[in-house]
């Protein structure tokens, strides 16, 4: 039995898992109507769970893509908030704000994912051919991001007239479930199956552990975190352009606001470490499901949003000192103790 426990126990996600579910189980707790899910008049499924899995979609996609940033460069791209908001304006300014679109939709909002793209090359240009350090490489955009969008805008916030711009933040008509959860998880199984189906994950797993050895047996490591960049970049995009069809608007100075922090985070309580090498793309998941989870819970709770962060800072401090090594050493060490002292006792007796 007590092998079996072990056995789960060492399942990579198993900490992950628990740490949500404990989230949920308090959810459950204070609201009996958690896991309702029902349809409203307009024929979609809404409650807390579909409202959570809603939310988490543009973490999902930001912590996919850091993901692979941290197990290729063992650093994170900060960026991430900021190119989601040039994503956004660079899309709102080409479609423009009258009441039809000055261009196809799909142009500018591939436009827009491109411009995210690039400015993810550029911080894997930095940190893989420049040698940069990843968070001082990466803070260029993260301070000039937001200020690069305010130029494309003008400084003013766009509103996009046009109805089916709400389309893929919202819902498509006639579909059950809100458009974002279909992208997440279009980007995850794309993602997960580059990863698994090819040699790129075991490449990337390798560049991580240790570049130089990884150069030595003919892997080139600069473009293969040169990549991992671009990627961050490109999902960044597509989450920048979940975000403004949310709010059918750019704000540049909001969207996307400390998304990067949650990214970060969400990789960290999917259990991967942050020193790079081997990771799980599911784990990450986990991760950004169980922040929103916890901002939802916080929000019904009554915290007001300036006070969240602390709130959100002291739950994530302890979810992410209970997967520690060495939290786990000391829950190791007292059973043992136990052990000795349970026998100790019998040879007593």
């Amino acid at each position: 039995m007590s092998s079996q426990i072990k056995k789960i126990t060492k399942y990579r996600l198993f900490w992950p898992l628990v740490c949500l579910f404990a989230v949920l189980v308090v959810n459950l707790i204070r609201t009996p109507d958690f896991f309702n899910i029902s349809i409203n008049s307009n024929g979609v499924l809404y409650g807390y769970l579909i409202d959570i899995i809603n939310r988490s979609s543009e973490l999902i996609i930001l912590a996919a893509g850091m993901t692979v940033c941290v197990a290729s460069s063992a650093g994170t791209d900060i960026s991430v908030g900021s190119v989601m908001a040039v994503t956004g304006a660079v899309t709102c300014f080409l479609l423009g704000t009258g009441d039809a679109y000055n261009m196809p939709y799909a142009l500018a909002v591939l436009a827009g994912i491109l411009a995210a793209t690039a400015c993810g090359a550029w911080n894997g240009f930095l940190v893989a051919k420049m040698k940069i350090q990843p968070m001082v490489a990466t803070l260029i955009l993260f301070t000039a991001g937001r200020g690069i969008a305010q130029l494309i805008t003008g400084g003013n916030i766009l509103y996009i007239k046009v109805k089916n711009f709400k389309y893929l933040g919202s819902v498509l008509p006639g579909v059950p479930l809100p458009t974002p959860i279909f992208v997440a998880v279009a980007v995850v199984i794309l993602t997960s199956v580059l990863l698994k189906k090819s040699a790129l994950g075991m490449y990337i797993q390798s560049v991580g552990i240790n570049a130089k050895a990884s150069r030595l047996i003919g892997l080139n490591s600069t473009l293969i975190i040169f990549l991992t960049y671009a990627f961050c970049g490109l999902c960044s995009g597509i989450a920048g352009t979940i975000a403004t069809s949310r709010i059918y608007s750019i704000d540049a100075n909001n969207v996307g606001l400390n998304m990067e922090m949650d990214a970060i985070l969400a990789v960290a309580l999917g259990g991967n470490s942050l020193a790079g090498g081997k990771f799980s793309l599911a784990g990450s998941v986990i991760g950004a499901i169980t922040i929103q989870a916890l901002s939802t819970s916080l929000y019904s709770m009554g915290v007001s949003a300036d006070q969240l962060p602390v709130y959100k800072a002291i739950v994530v401090i302890i979810i992410v000192s209970l997967q520690s090594k060495e939290f786990k050493k000391f829950v190791k060490n007292i059973s043992l103790k136990l052990k000795i002292t349970g026998a100790g006792e019998k040879v007593t007796q």
